[in-house]
């Protein structure tokens, strides 16, 4: 009985002494031998490191960090230290999976994990359209300028402002149709922030009371209370 007992109190302690995070995030970097990788969030306007694990051999990696509500992280690693080779996710309580290459750290990313994430990359999905159409414009418009067409150029700067314009209306549109989401003030904020004021507020007031009251829904509405001020 008294075994019995002993093993009983061996395992509350076990499981009492095993720390409990909010946010878990875990996957695997094929071909990376060594390196160290970070876990990062924006605070205060700042991009601050949360947690880090450094790799040797093994591939595989597992982060943590405090949540209250479902925000962006980043994950880097330090051989990569260009912005594009960074991965941009949601996450909210519980297991995010992300899983990549070392060659293509960013492009290669299969991100698991909450709601928020699969909304935001079907906004991306076709955000990734327009945004390549913007650069082959830019590489007909090097073009003009080097062969001094003047006519095209004028053109392509056309061009340019009727696709920022589809941008804009369609951020809008998405977000308002995901108006129940955190990506949608979020969207607002990192996307089209320096667009006119009304089509922020089309989207603010869209919002529902759980989103406006947000980590992103909060921050939205300083936004634009600042650019009202002005």
């Amino acid at each position: 009985m008294k075994k019995l007992i002993l093993a009983f109190a061996v395992i509350v302690i076990a499981s009492c002494s095993k720390t409990q995070h909010d946010l878990t995030v875990k996957g695997s970097i094929k071909g990376l031998k060594k390196g160290t990788v970070y876990l990062k969030k924006i605070q205060d306007s700042t991009l601050i490191t949360i947690d880090s694990l450094h790799i040797n051999g093994d591939p595989t990696f597992e982060l943590h960090s405090a949540i209250e509500s479902p925000e962006v992280f980043f994950l880097y690693l330090d051989k990569n230290s260009n912005e594009d080779n960074r991965i941009v996710f949601f996450a909210d309580k519980g297991i995010t999976e992300v899983n990549t290459t070392l060659k293509n750290f960013n492009y290669d990313a299969k991100i698991k994990g909450c709601s928020q994430q699969e909304t935001l990359e079907e906004y991306q999905a076709i955000i990734a359209r327009l945004n390549s159409k913007n650069l082959d414009l830019i590489k007909e418009n090097l073009e003009a300028q080097k062969n001094g067409d003047s006519s095209k150029i004028n053109n392509i700067g056309s061009l340019f402002n009727n696709l920022t314009k589809r941008k804009y209306l369609y951020t809008v549109n998405f977000a308002i149709n995901n108006k129940d989401s955190e990506v949608a003030p979020y969207l607002a904020l990192t996307e089209i922030y320096d667009a006119k004021v009304n089509y922020l507020d089309t989207i603010n007031n869209s919002l529902t009371p759980k989103i406006k009251a947000s980590k992103y829904g909060q921050e939205l509405q300083s936004y634009i209370d600042a650019i009202k001020s002005k």
